[in-house]
């Protein structure tokens, strides 16, 4: 018999049900530089508690903040608002796909001034300072496929109607985080789900056109930047091979694309047989770089970022580096020499 898609403790459940059905008003918060499981957990989720007659306020915390381009065509993204204007005190913060303090961003404090908090989410947490990690209730995780995996199980223990909008929310969480369901974490039990997400009226292959099907022209000229600048290092991470590569602001420029549009290069680069781990560096504006990290299996690269101030899952990461290239990589490589099998 499988594993569960969400294996929680009943109380946890009911403790939560309990304050999303009594507050008046729920903010949703994602983590910062959100993805397609951010977003699609709370936007999926907001759904119902408007049905239920809750106003809803959904936001995430970066200072500069924008919706992110390769998500715009999400349903009800527009209902989104920035940090600022969230309310200073709602009566419940549910915090989706991430339990960290620091991945709120500007939005860091607002648990303290919530009356109540639920933190939804699958990321493994036990690397960092208690101070980091956020009170209230915690629907985590750490072996769930998604975030939207929780939430689709919290709908379902709510009772709630999953629409075809909904369901469509939800799938994009799944497809995106089990990298469509290559990854190790597609149980059968993460199938089931996907059953249940396409019979309420997700269609995949309008949800994958608009993921991977439709790109600027300006994307294939960014794309054969970096693989132009990828560099092969066979004996990094314990002898398992890293390929790397960088984006940097002068050919972010020279398309006139932005980060967001960079979120998929990674998924070619570590396409290399012979590395274990691809990483991609993206040179933000304020000159730091957004580092993703994916690892076939050898090295542990959420445990690598963790070190390194990130988060993520063994097989995907990220942290953000103010060094410079040569530095983060450095840092990284010694990172990754640690967390690898030998």
């Amino acid at each position: 018999m499988s594993r569960p898609a969400v294996t929680l403790p009943e109380a946890d459940w009911v403790a939560a049900i309990e304050r999303l059905r009594q507050a008046p008003d729920v903010t949703l918060a994602c983590h910062v530089a959100p993805d397609g499981d951010a977003l699609g957990s709370m936007l999926a989720l907001a759904r119902v508690l408007e049905a239920q007659g809750t106003a809803t306020t959904c936001t995430w915390g970066d200072e500069r903040w924008a919706v992110p381009a390769p998500y715009a065509w999400l349903p009800d993204l527009g209902s989104v608002v920035s940090p600022r204007d969230v309310p200073p005190r709602p009566s419940l913060l549910v915090v989706l796909d991430t339990a960290s303090r620091d991945r709120l961003g500007v939005l860091r404090a607002l648990p303290e001034r919530a009356g109540d908090v639920v933190v939804i989410d699958h990321h493994a947490h036990s690397g960092e300072d208690a101070a980091t990690q956020l009170p209230g209730i915690h629907l985590v995780d750490s072996t769930a496929a998604a975030t939207a995996v929780v939430v689709e199980e919290l709908l379902r223990r709510m009772e709630a109607v999953v629409d075809a909008t909904t369901a469509t929310l939800l799938y994009v969480g799944l497809v995106t985080d089990t990298g469509s369901f290559q990854h190790s974490v597609t149980t059968p039990a993460v199938h089931d789900v996907a059953a249940r997400l396409l019979g309420a009226g997700a269609r995949p292959d309008v949800v994958a056109q608009h993921l991977w099907g439709t790109k600027p022209f300006a994307y294939q000229q960014l794309l054969g930047a970096a693989l132009g600048r990828a560099v092969l290092e066979t004996p990094a991470v314990a002898g398992h091979g890293l390929v790397w590569t960088v984006v940097d602001n002068a050919v972010l420029a020279d398309t006139g694309l932005t980060l967001d549009d960079v979120e998929s290069v990674i998924d070619v680069v570590r396409s290399a047989r012979e590395a274990d781990v691809a990483v991609v560096l993206k040179e933000d504006v304020d000159g730091s770089f957004r580092v993703s990290t994916r690892s076939r299996g050898k090295a542990d690269v959420g445990a690598a970022c963790v070190a390194l101030g990130g988060g993520g899952h063994r097989l995907a990461a990220g942290f953000t580096s103010h060094d410079d290239v040569e530095t983060t990589m450095d840092k990284l490589r010694s990172a990754l020499d640690q967390a690898a099998q030998r």
